[in-house]
């Protein structure tokens, strides 16, 4: 029998899923909650969307005011032009919006905000309370708002402007807080959003308190260079190199300025990227993508550049009605926009001296121990001998320890003790040059050389220490270069270079296969690095189940004495484990580094004059010389200024 309650009508089943439910509509504040889950994820939610509109209020000073994290409390202030007393309630009211009113609009969107969906979705979630006084009004009202149960606005007191309180966000929906995180975590997030939209508008005054205690202040009136210093750290300033672009034709066009740090800066994550269009902070691929591939080969992989590039195009060159938060837009012209960046930052990168300066400003001791910076005494060097660094710090040494104190080298000794040896050692080495070549090496120039080559703005002498590492000079200072980094870059720019005009490497036939052993993995992906092993001459055929037999093997690598089999077993390791990139192009690149690795010299291999000259002045040819292509700098320098500093001359 059935209960009370009770239907006794019959239910349409639907298998599995059980009795169908009639179709009805959705209650509106259930519309909003909807609405609010795909715009509202975090309490950095409210904060982005609400300054957004106090920006397209026209607002020269916001404020804003978190209590734990924004979960107890957001308050937003701005000076803008305010609300009407009659249009509080529509403010309130889902799809209502004053920065458009016909369909066409979404084809030249001037704003930050037009959908109207963000203040109904967070007063469907939270407590709001909204408070107006228009331009030109002495009025000052409010409403208020819980849960979709909204009030009559009522006479208030308070400057021109708008101020939101949002208090209790997802009181009435415990499910979507219990994936927030704690208060110190959510009010990082409010920062790092408000940050953004302070590098978007610079000429807005920003001010961010937590607890009562201020966490960012910007003044209005900065200029787009301050602000960007301002917000990534004035520590960066002298890392940040300036690009821009101006590209209008009849029918697009794309304005560009902004600013890149230089490798030695790059993140290991991306959020030091700050991608700006039209005023709005997006996150674009096609922009990530052109970044990424300006930096190739300077920048270590896993490594993302630090930037703020700031865009402006035709509002109906680009489509921002794309998605709910309006985070992502869609381009009309993506390759115009890639095309742009690309190149800007990869002009900016090509003009820009990117060796790295040693250590920094404090990271050079007044005092140091012997044990500390010279080797331990050992017979001096006779005038006459080969003199390398070591030899001329042990001379040093002895001069110097004789007035120590306390186990310290007083550094004015040692500075008074080079100064008065400085003439000796340049007599000394080129003495040594004569005595044992490859120790102190002159580098000569002649006009047999390349005469497309830049003259090299360095000295005319350059020492090997230790068979490891080259030292010299430039107009700012001592060079200290790696030898196998700076040789690997090199290798790989030529062997692009032959890529580039011949589409092949030359191959070398070899009279008896060499036979490697390979798993299963392997001769799968031997197989499948069919095209790609032919473009670099290495030729492999399937001798048995698990095993491969070389037949031919790219010249370069045999006049480098690369062993043929050692190679091939990398390669394949590699195709089995992490795979080479999918597009062709990539992969040739990533063969190609493995490729100058091996072939490059070695730390320990002793170079010859030749040798040298070839690398120093190839150093000067290539223009991302500084960097290795794993990202890995290939040089240093010692500055002038960190050299007095040693030295106790500042």
């Amino acid at each position: 029998m059935p209960t009370e309650g009770t239907s006794t009508e019959p239910v349409e089943a639907t298998g599995d899923a059980g009795p169908r439910r009639p179709i009805q509509k959705l209650s509106p504040l259930l519309v909003n909650q909807i609405a609010a889950g795909e715009v509202i994820e975090r309490p950095a939610s409210v904060v982005k969307e609400l300054v957004e509109n106090a920006l397209d209020a026209g607002a020269t000073r916001i404020r804003v005011e978190l209590e734990a994290g924004g979960l107890k409390l957001v308050r937003i202030t701005d000076d803008g032009s305010g609300i009407p007393p009659d249009e509080l309630p529509m403010a309130l009211e889902p799809h209502a919006t004053s920065k458009i009113t016909e369909a066409e609009d979404l084809d030249r969107v001037g704003t930050l905000g037009f959908r109207g969906e963000a203040v109904a979705s967070i007063a469907s979630i939270a407590r709001m309370r909204i408070r107006s006084r228009a331009a030109g009004s002495d009025e000052c009202w409010e409403i208020a708002s819980e849960g979709g149960s909204t009030s009559d606005a009522r006479p208030a007191s308070g400057p021109p402007g708008t101020t939101f309180e949002v208090r209790d966000l997802f009181f009435n929906t415990p499910a979507r807080r219990k994936f927030l995180k704690t208060p110190q975590t959510e009010r990082g997030r409010c920062l790092d959003w408000l940050r953004d939209l302070a590098l978007a508008h610079p000429a807005v005054g920003f001010t961010m308190l937590s607890e009562g205690r201020s966490v960012l202040e910007l003044p209005p009136g900065q200029g787009p260079r301050t602000r960007a210093a301002s917000i990534l750290g004035k520590e960066l300033e002298g890392e940040l190199l300036e690009v821009s672009a101006d590209e209008h034709d009849d029918s697009r066009g794309i304005g560009l300025w902004g600013l890149v740090g230089t490798p030695s800066v790059a993140r290991a994550t991306a959020k030091a990227q700050h991608v700006i269009l039209n005023g709005r902070v997006i996150r674009d691929r096609v922009i990530q993508h052109a970044m990424r591939e300006a930096y190739r080969g300077l920048i270590e992989p896993g490594r993302h550049p630090t930037a703020v590039l700031l865009l402006e195009m035709p509002p109906g060159a680009v489509d921002v009605n794309v998605h709910p938060a309006k985070l992502e837009v869609r381009f009309r012209d993506g390759s115009l926009v890639y095309a742009v960046v690309h190149r800007a930052i990869r002009d900016a990168l090509r003009a820009a001296d990117l060796t790295p300066a040693f250590g920094g400003e404090g990271t050079l001791p007044r005092f140091l121990s012997p044990a500390e910076v010279l080797p331990p005494p050992t017979e001096r060097v006779a005038p006459g001998k080969a003199v390398d660094a070591a030899a001329f710090a042990r001379e040093v040494r002895e001069l110097a320890i004789q007035p120590a104190k306390d186990g310290k080298v007083d550094l004015d000794t040692v500075r008074r003790a080079l100064e008065e040896k400085a003439t000796a050692l340049e007599a000394r080495l080129t003495a040594a040059e004569e005595q044992a070549p490859g120790v102190a090496h002159e580098v000569v120039r002649t006009d047999a050389g390349d005469a497309s080559l830049p003259t090299p703005k360095r000295a005319d002498r350059v020492l090997q220490v230790h068979n490891s590492y080259l030292l010299t000079q430039d107009s700012e200072g001592v060079v200290i270069i790696d030898q196998h980094a700076l040789h690997e870059r090199v290798m790989f720019e030529r062997l692009l270079e032959r890529v580039g005009e011949q589409g092949t490497l030359e191959s070398q036939s070899l009279l008896t296969p060499v036979v490697v052993e390979a798993t299963s993995g392997q001769m799968a992906a031997a197989e499948k690095l069919g095209d790609l092993c032919a473009q670099i001459g290495l030729t492999l055929r399937e001798l048995g189940p698990r095993s491969l037999g070389i037949e031919a093997f790219p010249t370069f690598l045999f006049e480098r004495k690369v062993d043929p089999s050692e190679f091939v077993r990398d390669v394949l390791a590699r195709a089995e484990e992490d795979g080479f990139a999918p597009d062709a192009e990539e992969a040739m690149r990533e063969v190609l580094d493995m490729m100058a690795c091996k072939a490059a010299v070695k730390a320990g291999d002793r170079m010859s004059d030749g040798e040298l000259e070839e690398l120093l002045t190839l150093r000067e040819r290539y223009e991302r010389a500084s960097r290795c292509p794993h990202g890995r700098p290939t040089a240093v320098r010692l500055t002038i200024e960190q050299l007095e500093r040693l030295f106790g001359r500042r």
